[in-house]
């Protein structure tokens, strides 16, 4: 089993700009970031100072136009990696705060369908999950039948149904009142310290951002407590 010790994401001076001349925006600004197999970090900082657009890069959803981003030792820039899709569907989770889920499908199928893009049926798999995020006998209904918080305990289980080695959350508990949220949290405590899963969620939560393992502040595009590189 890896150390809690080992890196398995690291950026390295990530720049990122949106727009051109005088409206030119830049929300990211050397930024460096480590996070440790197994670890549990929250991302706190104002509106504006480029929370999202880091977990975009992160998840390689985007590309910096600056620096670098490693992920289980693959390293990505601003040019092509023809690894990217790969990295992106197998070894990355997302959590996101509007749920992003097919509203057309029933939250059983919603979990189904990211395995089947991924060439996987595990029928078995889906249904100890669901029944693990508390959403066994409502994952018949399609999202719209089903509350905020359950809509959200669906997403999880979307994003850990594939067995990533990293799950970015953007804003979990953005839309959940204080129970549901916290009962969120207590299933991202739950995969992280027994599962050993490695997690990394933007929030604007105090509270929240208290259940981490570690909290940075991001402050004008940089983390503002910027830990030693290693």
């Amino acid at each position: 089993m890896s150390s809690r010790n080992d890196i398995l994401l690291r950026a390295e001076n990530l720049h990122k700009s949106f727009g051109r001349g005088e409206a030119k925006n830049h929300v990211l600004r050397g930024l460096h970031l480590r996070v440790r197999r197994g670890e549990f970090l929250a991302v706190m900082g104002p509106s504006g100072c480029g929370k999202s657009t880091l977990l975009h890069i992160l998840g390689l959803m985007d590309r910096p136009d600056e620096g670098t981003v490693t992920l289980a030792g693959e390293t990505f820039a601003r040019r092509a990696n023809p690894n990217r899709l790969r990295f992106l569907r197998e070894k990355i989770g997302f959590v996101f705060q509007r749920f992003n889920l097919i509203p057309v499908l029933s939250g059983r199928d919603n979990v189904r369908v990211s395995l089947q893009v991924r060439g996987r049926r595990e029928d078995g798999h889906i249904d100890a999950l669901l029944e693990r995020m508390g959403v066994a006998d409502v994952a018949h209904r399609k999202p719209g039948q089903l509350s905020v918080g359950e809509q959200q305990r669906l997403a999880i289980a979307r994003a850990l149904a594939h067995r990533p080695e990293i799950v970015l959350a953007d804003e979990p508990t953005g839309n959940l009142d204080s129970d549901a949220g916290q009962r969120l949290l207590d299933l991202f405590r739950q995969i992280n310290r027994h599962d050993g899963q490695t997690l990394v969620m933007i929030t604007h939560s105090a509270e929240a951002a208290g259940q981490a393992d570690r909290l940075l502040r991001m402050k004008d595009g940089t983390i503002a407590d910027e830990p030693a590189k290693t």
